[in-house]
Parts: C-alpha cells; sequence; structure tokens
C-alpha cells in the first residue's frame, strides 16, 4: 500500500516536471485552444477517485491503471500552479508534508488508541471546508484562505493517522476475504490524497507568510 502511494507521488512529480520543462507549450496552446480542457483536468480526478473507491476489490489491475492515471492529472495540474510558487516554498512544503505525513501513517499504524471518532470528525469538517473555500472563490480573501489552509493542514493530518489505521483494520479484519491488491490500491488512493492535499496545504502557507 505504501509502496503504490509512493509511486503515485512520483508519477505526479514526474509528469509536472515534466509537463512544465518539455511538454509546456504544448499544454498551454492546448488549454488555450480548448477550454474545456481545464475543467477535465479539474473533473475527471473526482470521478477517478470514485471508480478507484468501487471496483479496487473487483478488478485491482483497473484500479490500479486508473490510480496511475490520477496521479498523472494530478500532476499536470501540479505543473500549471507551481509557477505561482518560489523553489524553496515548494521543497519545504514537500518537505514538511512528507514529514508529517511519516509521522501520522506510523502511529496511526501502531497506536493502540481508536481514531474513529476523531477521524469522523475530521471527514465532517471536511465537507465543511470545502463549503468555505468554495464561497472563498468569489470572496477572494487572502486572510480566509491562510485560515482555511491552517485548517485543511489540521484535517489532513488526521484523517492520515485514521486511513493508515482503518486500511489496517480492514486488512486485518477482511484480508482473507477481499483481494489484498485491491485493498493496498484503495489504501494507497487514500493516502494519496492526503498527502498531496496536505502539500497543497502547506504550499499556501508558506507562500502567504513570503507575501507578509
Amino acid at each position: 500500500m505504501y509502496g503504490l502511494m509512493t509511486f503515485a507521488v512520483l508519477i505526479s512529480a514526474l509528469t509536472a516536471w515534466l509537463v512544465a520543462n518539455v511538454f509546456a507549450n504544448q499544454f498551454a496552446a492546448f488549454l488555450a485552444n480548448n477550454r474545456w480542457g481545464i475543467w477535465l483536468i479539474i473533473l475527471l480526478p473526482i470521478f477517478l477517485t470514485f471508480g478507484i473507491s468501487f471496483n479496487a476489490t473487483r478488478s485491482p489491475g483497473m484500479s490500479l491503471f486508473l490510480l496511475i492515471l490520477t496521479a498523472i492529472i494530478y500532476g499536470i495540474t501540479f505543473a500549471f500552479i507551481a509557477g505561482a510558487y518560489t523553489g524553496a516554498d515548494i521543497s519545504t512544503a514537500f518537505l514538511s508534508s512528507a514529514g508529517i505525513f511519516l509521522t501520522m501513517a506510523l502511529i496511526g499504524t501502531f497506536s493502540h488508541r481508536d481514531f474513529s471518532r476523531i477521524g469522523s470528525y475530521a471527514s465532517a469538517a471536511l465537507i465543511g471546508l470545502i463549503i468555505a473555500m468554495l464561497v472563498n472563490l468569489f470572496l477572494h480573501s487572502p486572510a480566509v484562505d491562510y485560515v482555511l489552509s491552517v485548517i485543511a493542514v489540521i484535517i489532513f493530518t488526521i484523517l492520515t493517522a485514521w486511513d493508515a489505521q482503518r486500511m489496517k483494520s480492514i486488512y486485518t479484519g477482511y484480508g482473507d476475504q477481499l483481494s489484498v491488491n485491491g485493498l493496498a490500491v484503495l489504501g494507497a488512493l487514500q493516502l494519496y490524497l492526503d498527502f498531496i492535499n496536505l502539500f497543497i496545504s502547506l504550499l499556501d502557507i508558506f507562500s502567504s507568510s513570503d507575501e507578509r
């Protein structure tokens, strides 16, 4: 599971580098001539995520392909948003998110404390966070954006530990009844989403600090 998650992160990083340094002109021209392309990049990962979640244990091979495709699309997105940040901010955000992720994954895996309740609260808070972010798209408030990024870091820090513990519990309880490879892909997807959301939120925080 962690191997697949790391593989997905590396695919996103490689895709972002290729798009930014090798195929930048081609992608820019494509998006300029096809306005629907940006919506495809935004919405397709959502449908892919649902596809993986519903089919992981039924079709592990197809789900792995969808995970790789999801990582590629997020990599394309990262290539375009990276231009708004400095290399120092990107490096600091990546190392910070990696440290937080590793720490919380270890806690979730080896801790005997049950994170189900706090994980449920974090999931509910995530819905409110998404709504607040959508509202702030119209308000354009940097201060609100900064606060929401801090809240997002807290939420995804908790979710990382919860997802790690939850996948361990699922494997322990149902590993002999479900496809182990499918569970690995499903867990990798959840942890991948936790990591990239941590990264994006920290990137926004560090860049906001630079502006101040």
